[in-house]
């Protein structure tokens, strides 16, 4: 990784402009495929599982949400299939119109009778049958100007005032904009997305904690002048203080997943998910993993997502140019930041977000972006160095 990102910073890197001698086209990456269309399956399987009381409950099918996963899913593999066949380098040219586009569209979610409201927050735009979250789209727009810029910039990278700082600046707007939705966790990935990327690219480790020192206080006052954030936080350092109320969540995750013991309960026998687990099939379906395949079963998640990780970094290391290198390096960055959050959230180790577990959570905004991402990893991986591996 140091190689990485002295390779990340230099200026007058050649492979900005790769001839046909210095890469070889090569097949899509089979282990990322395969630990993808894993996380997928098991995705599909625990929505069924983990929504069918709720899903009863409300629309008398059992497999309600399973079915609209599955039809998010075959919308996202078209999506992600275009994105993995066009020429990603002519999304460094459209960068900035893409990042504009997302602002504009992160505006007008927050107009009233525009955006959506749904349990206070207003997250989507469309109709309530059909609807996208602009801050799911976001994370990608993001991403893609700051691999756009980050490819040109070499050395400036390690300069506060010219480098880094001009970087930061898209990064806070979009997450204002969608913190006044409210939206804390998106917020915070989108921040922790993009110091993965500085941090790539070679940025002063000191310039990051100066910048994050920087963000934390008025990170602060947003939670202390909201009553429930304040509660939240409160709850995650003694959930047990209240558990029937603020501490709620937290308590029933641990329980269902104290309650999975090595083994687990079987598939589809959690007793969780029939209405004691909040969000059971969405930002919690981890815990209902946990209690009904155990912890081998979370383990065995974990471990794939470990394996993309490898398999994503392999890939940006190999890329053929600058861009591709921080494309896939913020695309993979986007989903484990997310999977460690989900993770961390569901087993008490960080402050309950609204994040969900990639592409198993179900979701039909968040699966399209993730499969999209996935799609721009293995688009750079279509072209890798000569003896790259």
């Amino acid at each position: 990784m140091r190689n990485a990102r002295a390779m990340a910073r230099s200026g007058s890197d050649t492979r900005e402009r790769p001839s046909l001698r210095s890469y070889v086209a090569t097949p899509p990456d089979t282990l990322l495929f395969a630990a993808v269309a894993a996380l997928v399956g098991i995705g599909l399987v625990m929505i069924f599982s983990a929504s069918s009381a709720t899903a009863y409950a409300e629309h008398n099918d059992t497999a309600y949400y399973v079915k609209r996963q599955f039809i998010w899913l075959l919308v996202g593999l078209g999506i992600a299939y275009g994105a993995y066949r066009i020429d990603y380098h002519k999304l460094k040219k459209a960068a900035p119109y893409i990042l504009l586009a997302s602002i504009a569209s992160l505006v007008l979610v927050l107009i009233p009778h525009v955006g959506i409201v749904v349990n206070g927050a207003r997250r989507w735009i469309g109709a309530s049958s059909v609807s996208f979250q602009p801050s799911e789209f976001a994370k990608l727009s993001l991403i893609i100007y700051l691999a756009a810029m980050l490819a040109t910039r070499g050395d400036r990278i390690t300069s506060l005032a010219k480098g880094l700082f001009p970087l930061c600046v898209p990064v806070i707007i979009m997450a204002v904009l969608v913190q006044k939705e409210p939206d804390l966790g998106t917020a915070s990935l989108l921040v922790l997305t993009a110091f993965a990327m500085f941090f790539a690219a070679g940025a002063r480790v000191v310039h990051l904690i100066g910048i994050t020192l920087a963000i934390i206080p008025p990170v602060v006052l947003t939670i202390i002048a909201s009553p429930y954030k304040r509660a939240r936080i409160f709850a995650f350092i003694n959930p047990w203080r209240d558990p029937q109320n603020t501490g709620f969540h937290i308590v029933q995750s641990l329980l269902a997943l104290g309650s999975g013991g090595i083994f687990g309960v079987g598939l589809g026998a959690s007793r969780a998910k029939f209405f004691y687990l909040p969000e059971q099939y969405t930002d919690f379906i981890f815990s209902v993993l946990g209690e009904e395949l155990g912890l081998l079963g979370a383990v065995a998640v974990i471990a794939l997502f470990v394996l993309f990780a490898y398999r994503a970094v392999r890939i940006a290391i190999s890329a053929p140019d600058r861009f591709g290198f921080f494309l896939a390096i913020g695309c993979a960055a986007l989903i484990l930041v997310q999977a460690f959050i989900n993770v961390g959230v569901v087993t008490s180790s960080w402050p309950v977000t609204g994040v969900p577990l990639p592409f198993i959570s179900f979701g039909g905004s968040s699966l399209i972006v993730n499969l999209v991402a996935v799609a721009l990893i293995v688009n750079v991986g279509r072209r890798r160095r000569v003896g790259a591996q």
